[in-house]
């Protein structure tokens, strides 16, 4: 497995406290979607927000692959149906904090589901902590005595992917997908109690990753539940 090469050690950037984690689910066989791909990108440049792209594979059955797709993200998003009770599972999909689900091309709609959980006085309240040392990243998570706890991941990031499509609905179209999730590990359980993790760039390299979001999500991997906390940091 390749390594990341990254050439100083960067601490976590200037927001330390994003009020966010909004995930897009989208496909590049899905004619409504470049619209809020362009959505994405725009929210990856608030500081206050960490937008990510998790690129379906349910489409595939049409008779070509997006090139960007992982069924892992098809899980997540079905997760979260599961989790809320209903069946709204489409693209472009938008998740806010790990609660509220809205269209991914309305812009307005994305920030009002913002504001709205951010009145759960857990959502996106423990402060995450990442930075590169050497050939590892430093994960921290403080105590927090309010009866939280949840799951600590990376995700793997490529910040900007052009891609030209070559067929189905999209065909000859030229769209950069942002933030796009490459690659996720679970780091551990966070249980209320200060925790620290060390996790070697190498598990968690890929195809034009150069960031790494971590964050603390209620629940579990099959029972996704309100984001507690998240952290970005580039790797280059």
């Amino acid at each position: 497995m390749l390594g990341i090469c990254v050439a100083v050690t960067l601490a976590k950037p200037a927001s330390a406290d994003p009020r966010a984690v909004v995930e897009l689910f989208t496909s590049q066989g899905c004619s409504s979607c470049p619209p809020a791909d362009k959505i994405l990108g725009d929210l990856a440049q608030d500081p206050s927000l960490i937008a990510l792209s998790l690129p379906i594979d349910y489409w595939d059955y049409l008779g070509w692959k997006d090139t960007l797709a992982d069924s892992r993200f098809s899980a997540r998003q079905k997760a979260y149906s599961h989790m809320r009770g209903d069946r709204d599972v489409y693209t472009p999909q938008v998740v806010v904090n790990g609660s509220l689900h809205v269209l991914g091309s309305d812009k307005t709609a994305i920030e009002k589901a913002v504001q709205v959980t951010r009145g759960s006085v857990s959502v996106m309240n423990v402060p995450v902590t990442v930075a590169k040392a050497g050939r590892e990243l430093k994960v921290s998570v403080p105590e927090r005595n309010n009866g939280e706890h949840g799951e600590v991941w990376i995700c793997a990031v490529a910040r900007a992917v052009p891609i030209t499509i070559n067929r189905g609905e999209n065909r000859g179209k030229q769209i950069t997908y942002h933030n796009v999730v490459r690659n996720v590990l679970k780091v551990g359980d966070w249980t209320g109690k200060a925790g620290a993790w060390s996790v070697p760039l190498e598990n968690i390299s890929g195809d034009g990753v150069d960031a790494a979001v971590v964050y603390v999500q209620n629940g579990n991997r099959d029972n996704p539940g309100p984001m507690l906390g998240a952290a970005f940091t580039p790797l280059n």
